[in-house]
């Protein structure tokens, strides 16, 4: 199992190398860059310039108002330039922010997104190979690669795409196109991957003539832990009010619903169209926590994230503690999880 941390991303481009050295330090396997307030891709080239053995993705690149080309060029230059270290995590993002914040003609967006993926690897296919240029689809045609514009090959061409996906569509496409999936932290239950994510992805592998591909599968819950009972209780009470807020949205429901927590969901929605968002945070009761967070000291965080995700997931998030004098704790949290997930049984893609 592989371990990746998260950024703040608010951080700023400037700081963004050092950040990548500490968790690299750390042994974190990989880096998961926000598309935020800083561009995703951008963000990335600082983080992989800046180390030598970290993997980093973008969690996840807004695709869709960024022309597939352009997003193909900056991922093969990448993967180049870091010598294979690159994942790019696209998402899709809601209509309103399509229209309304990146001025963008809003289109359905899991066949939009499978066009995506497919051009993105033509793309990379011609650049690689040197064969004509040829796909033509209904959102997105691709049919002109003079040599002058070309790249060329590298020696990593096969840049992993991972998909952020809430809902049924966006999950089944990612087993029917994608090389793995990165979770919302509102949908990571092991109960909530087992009976939901899972044989959604292998209905989507079969759909598109990949029955028993392995489509990884990245945890990327909230993790409530620290050093002390004291830590990990305001780790606690700042995952309730993240959630709080998250939950109000209608798109995240399935794993209230699944757990029985559905009338939580509405009542949050209905207090955040009041504007009464100090109110919310009491509706996140500490049963909704137990089931949906994990959470414990760093000395004990390790057993416990194995009995979650032991045979689920392929990698996992680790928060980054706030306080770096606290580095040492992650650090042996996070290799003594590799040491049990070493052990840990295959999960089957089916």
């Amino acid at each position: 199992m592989r371990i990746y941390a998260g950024m703040d991303q608010r951080l700023p481009l400037a700081e963004v190398a050092g950040h990548a050295r500490r968790v690299e330090g750390m042994g974190y396997d990989g880096l998961n860059v926000p598309d935020a307030i800083h561009d995703g891709l951008l963000t990335a080239q600082a983080a992989l310039a800046a180390t030598t053995r970290l993997r980093v993705a973008t969690s996840v690149l807004v695709c869709f108002p960024r022309s597939p080309m352009n997003v193909a060029h900056a991922a093969w230059d990448l993967q180049a330039m870091s010598n294979g270290r690159f994942e790019l995590g696209l998402g899709s993002q809601v209509r309103g922010n399509i229209t309304g914040r990146y001025s963008t003609e809003w289109t359905p967006p899991a066949p939009r997104m499978r066009e995506y993926v497919k051009s993105l690897r033509a793309i990379w296919r011609c650049w690689q190979t040197g064969e004509a240029l040829d796909f033509r689809g209904e959102s997105y045609a691709f049919t002109r690669m003079q040599p002058f514009f070309s790249p060329g090959p590298i020696d990593h061409p096969e840049i992993p795409i991972h998909l952020g996906a809430v809902g049924p569509n966006m999950t089944r496409l990612a087993g029917e196109v994608a090389d793995g999936i990165m979770t919302h932290p509102t949908s990571s239950s092991p109960r909530q991957l087992r009976e939901v994510t899972l044989p959604e992805l292998a209905s989507g592998a079969a759909r598109g003539g990949r029955p028993g591909a392995r489509v990884e599968l990245m945890a990327a819950g909230f993790v409530a832990t620290g050093r002390t009972p004291e830590d990990v209780a305001r780790a606690r009470e700042a995952t309730r009010e993240l959630l709080a807020f998250l939950y109000s949205t209608p798109t995240y429901w399935r794993a209230l619903d699944l757990h029985g927590f559905g009338d939580t969901g509405r009542k949050l929605h209905e207090l955040s169209r009041q504007g009464r968002w100090a109110d919310m945070v009491g509706e996140v009761d500490d049963e909704m926590l137990r089931v949906l967070v994990p959470q414990g000291p760093y000395d004990e965080i390790a057993e416990i994230l194995h009995d979650w995700y032991e045979s689920i997931a392929d990698a996992l998030v680790f928060p980054v503690p706030s306080a770096p004098h606290h580095d040492g704790d992650a650090a042996a949290a996070i290799e003594r999880l590799r040491s049990l997930a070493g052990r840990a049984p295959t999960r089957s893609a089916s």
